[in-house]
């Protein structure tokens, strides 16, 4: 089998669709399955649409691309369209129909939540076939080894990671944890630390900030912690409370989007007028949360092999795929032979 997946994967930190595309890969290859990142070769099995705009830094090919590769190249191949973003998220008004649009070449869709994937059949997207499967982190690098948790003597220190700045990924709420710190209840029993990129002017005043990390690095830093909080709103899935939920903290996380689906069961759910009521629940029941931690399930290799099982049973519906796709998109002789003149002396 061979697999494009439809990322420009980044070195260092750059977000949870860079993750994804080195996590899969890395089962993919294990498992004796060729990944190429492109559409240069003529014999590729699936491809994976995972940024279908052209625009982004993170996008190896669009799903225009891929509409010229089927329709010139090889039909055979299996379009899987995995969709991890939406309006919602950044109070965008553009993202959700174009992805939409996009979709209209897929076969199949994988959604990263169950909530995100009712956003688009609400919106009308129209794929046959619709997974959810849980985005998870390389338990390589995201583990409990070597994580203490908290001692009740001590000051209980709060933690969160996020590469992207957007006000949505939490920042009311860790102003509200930094604003509890600088009160006499609570300046002796917190410490924070955010780790990643802040908005510009915003400024903590009894917090610790850290500049983005990734890897084994990020891991090691979120250990030096005791409990989890993502104040993220409108997160399809996110990466960031998976990792720290992998490496033993337990998790605040508020009531919003995608993230309840995967932290039900391994911490405490928040609402912004009652963060400090829970944070006071979490903290009377520590270790009952961090033991729940200890068999947390989402990880990278469990999501891979979800994906890759897709892949195998998609092969088997090619011959059915590539017959809807030829009613669907019809062949046009200038087009083509304007793609295969750029194809063979522009790739």
């Amino acid at each position: 089998m061979k697999v494009s997946i439809g990322t420009n994967i980044k070195d260092g930190p750059w977000g949870g669709g860079n993750l994804f595309a080195i996590n899969l890969s890395n089962f993919l290859i294990q498992n004796s399955i060729e990944v190429v990142y492109d559409l240069l070769d003529e014999d590729i099995d699936v491809i994976l649409i995972t940024e279908p705009r052209k625009t982004s830094e993170s996008s190896s090919f669009t799903h225009l691309d891929v509409e010229n590769y089927v329709k010139y190249i090889n039909p055979k191949s299996v379009i899987i369209h995995r969709i991890n973003e939406c309006d919602e998220r950044k109070n965008t008004n553009y993202v959700n129909k174009y992805l939409i649009y996009a979709n209209r070449i897929a076969d199949e869709t994988i959604f990263v939540s169950s909530w995100l994937k009712n956003i688009y059949l609400d919106q009308g997207i129209n794929s046959k076939v619709n997974h959810v499967v849980y985005a998870g982190a390389d338990r390589k690098v995201f583990n409990n080894e070597n994580f203490k948790p908290w001692v009740k003597e001590e000051k209980i220190k709060i933690t969160t990671h996020h590469w992207g700045d957007n006000w949505n990924k939490g920042f009311e709420s860790y102003i509200k944890i930094d604003e509890l710190i600088g009160t006499s209840k609570w300046s002796d029993i917190l410490e924070f630390t955010y780790i990643g990129n802040i908005p510009k002017k915003l400024e903590f005043n009894n917090s610790k900030i850290i500049s983005p990390l990734s890897g084994v690095a990020l891991a090691n830093e979120i250990k030096k912690n005791n409990l989890y909080i993502t104040g993220s709103i409108n997160e399809p899935s996110g990466n960031h409370h998976i990792e720290a939920s992998q490496c033993g903290l337990p998790i605040l996380y508020i009531d919003s989007g995608g993230i309840p689906e995967y932290c039900d069961g391994y911490g405490l759910k928040y609402t912004i007028d009652n963060l400090e009521k829970k944070l006071e629940e979490m903290i009377t029941n520590y270790d009952q949360y961090a033991e729940a931690q200890k068999v947390y399930p989402n990880n990278s290799d469990k999501m891979s092999k979800q994906f890759l099982d897709i892949f195998n049973d998609a092969i088997k519906k090619k011959d059915l795929y590539s017959g809807e796709r030829i009613k669907r998109f019809k062949q046009d002789p200038i087009s083509k032979a304007f793609y295969m003149f750029k194809r063979k002396y522009f790739n």
